[in-house]
C-alpha cells in the first residue's frame, strides 16, 4: 500500500504539524499577506502544504530568530521570492515532496558563505538571543499567571 501525502490541511491540523496554537495562526494570517489559506464549501480554513512552509518560517523568525512582525514580514518576503527551505512533519519527513528540494537549492545558493569563526560567533549570539526569548517567555507566563488569579 503506497501512502499518499496530504494536498490539505485544516487548522488543527496545520497548527499541530508546526505546533502553535490555532490563535496565534489565526493572528498571522491578519499580519503576513503570504497566509492566507483557502476555505471548504463549509467555510473552514485548509492550508497546503506550501502554506505549512510559511507557518514554519514564520515561527522560525518570531520565535528562534527573535524578528518583531514588521521584521519578519519583510524577510519572509524577501525570502519568499528566492524559496523556503522544506518543512518537516513531527516525523522528521519533508511535507512537500515534490519541489522542495528545488527551493532549497535554491535558498542555499542564495546564502553568502560565511568562515568558521564567524558562523560560531553567530551561533553564540543567536544561543543568547534564543536564551533572553525564552526568559522573556518565562516571564510573560508569569504576569499571565498573576491575572488569572485576581
Amino acid at each position: 500500500m503506497v501512502a499518499t501525502k496530504k494536498l490539505y490541511f485544516k487548522i488543527g491540523e496545520a497548527c499541530k504539524q508546526v505546533d502553535i496554537q490555532p490563535y496565534v495562526l489565526r493572528y498571522w494570517e491578519t499580519e503576513f499577506s503570504a497566509l492566507s489559506p483557502d476555505k471548504s464549501k463549509s467555510g473552514q480554513r485548509v492550508y497546503t502544504t506550501k502554506d505549512l512552509q510559511v507557518i514554519g518560517r514564520i515561527k522560525e523568525l518570531l520565535y528562534e530568530e527573535g524578528f518583531t512582525i514588521a521584521g519578519a514580514k519583510k524577510k519572509l518576503d524577501g525570502e519568499l521570492k528566492t524559496g523556503l527551505k522544506p518543512l518537516r512533519d513531527l516525523d522528521g519527513e519533508p511535507l512537500a515532496a515534490d519541489d522542495t528540494a528545488a527551493e532549497a537549492a535554491t535558498e542555499e545558493a542564495a546564502a553568502p558563505a560565511v568562515d568558521e569563526a564567524t558562523a560560531k560567533e553567530l551561533e553564540s549570539v543567536r544561543k543568547g538571543v534564543q536564551k533572553a526569548l525564552e526568559e522573556a517567555r518565562g516571564i510573560l507566563e508569569y504576569l499571565d499567571s498573576g491575572k488569572k488569579s485576581r
